[in-house]
């Protein structure tokens, strides 16, 4: 516990001091966001806005996670190396989307393709050395597994190999990908990142208490998890380096995280999904990066069918991702309000059917 309060700690004081920092560093060197000329009207006032603040939130969850192994003396585990390059990895694939766009001052920086070979290599890479033997403990656990999982591995749905690599990449890019559609408002991202980040430190924690490799734990009432207590540490440690960051992030907003932190939280999430064996769960604790990922999906779905059917594109919502479409109704700052209290409900059921099913499993 004492290295979760560690890295938590130092990770919020260095990002929250670090932030004030790089808004300095990053206006006088120019690096403005240029906004989309098809979003909020509301939104042309941020063009300018020092971005690439994802840096800050990286490098504070770094130095907050090897500190307090540092602190108490541990070894990095197979895991947490996984978890830490699968987000630096896809934080640097955004950070050249993000230069990208600074460079050219243009609101596009990689296009989409580049942008998910970049994901595809990370994830990839990622998905394979988690499900090596390699990496396996003295219990011949594995970072990840090859099944399927909601609370736990669905032991009776084992998949090949190869599939179980493509589902994990899978969902690298596509919770990636979420969180950086949900990165459009004054700490609308952040501020559910912070809850949802937290979630998984708390379950971590309790997988780390009801761990399987524990000699007073009964099988089948516990957690087959690699290394639940280092997952905590980096779960702490993003959850402060994001509190940080929301001090200078939140409306008006003084920095965006661009697609620096956006990718890699998103990439984050999904890491903790597979090596904590929540695939599953992942949709209900991120149940707003779902229901902006749909959002998207059902604009375009919609508008190419009918364009198919009666010539003229039609819309569903006024704009997408669905936090633009309630923009043109509320302000923004209502608007982030209400995902927060999304976010929390979602965090909430999450936590409740993850406690829940212990309990009726003991």
């Amino acid at each position: 516990m004492r290295a979760i309060l560690m890295g938590g700690g130092l990770a919020l004081l260095i990002s929250l001091l670090g932030t004030r920092v790089a808004i300095r560093r990053f206006t006088e060197w120019g690096y403005g966001q240029e906004i989309r000329d098809d979003g909020p009207t509301s939104h042309h006032t941020k063009r300018g806005t020092p971005t690439m603040g994802g840096v800050v939130i990286i490098g504070a969850t770094v130095v907050g996670y090897f500190f307090a192994k540092l602190v108490t003396r541990d070894l990095p585990s197979a895991s947490a190396l996984l978890l830490l390059f699968l987000f630096v990895g896809t934080g640097l694939v955004g950070f050249l989307d993000d230069f990208i766009k600074i460079y050219k001052q243009r609101s596009l920086g990689l296009r989409s393709k580049a942008k998910i070979v970049g994901q595809t290599i990370v994830g990839l890479t990622f998905a394979v050395l988690a499900l090596s033997p390699w990496f396996a403990d003295d219990r011949g656990q594995r970072p990840a597994s090859f099944s399927l999982s909601f609370i736990r591995d669905f032991d009776s749905f084992v998949l090949p190999a190869v599939v179980a690599v493509v589902l994990i990449l899978l969902i690298v890019i596509a919770t990636s990908n979420a969180v950086n559609l949900t990165d459009g408002a004054d700490g609308l991202a952040t501020g559910a990142s912070v809850m949802v980040f937290g979630a998984y430190t708390l379950v971590n924690i309790w997988q780390n208490n009801q761990w399987c490799g524990q000699d007073d734990i009964a099988y089948g009432k516990c957690y087959e998890v690699r290394d639940p207590l280092d997952l905590a540490i980096i779960a702490a440690a993003i959850t402060g380096a994001c509190f940080g960051f929301l001090w200078w992030n939140a409306s008006p907003a003084q920095i965006f995280m661009g697609d620096t932190g956006s990718l890699a939280l998103g990439a984050a999430l999904a890491g903790f999904a597979v090596l904590s064996r929540t695939e599953l769960l992942l949709i209900v604790l991120g149940g707003v990066f779902v229901m902006e990922t749909v959002s998207v999906m059902l604009q375009v779905t919609w508008f190419k069918a009918t364009r198919r059917i009666t010539g003229t594109g039609k819309r569903l919502f006024r704009i997408a991702p669905i936090h633009h479409h309630f923009e043109m109704v509320w302000d923004e700052i209502t608007v982030v309000i209400r995902f927060w209290i999304i976010t929390g409900l979602c965090v909430a059921g999450g936590l409740g059917i993850f406690y829940a099913e212990w309990v009726a499993g003991t």
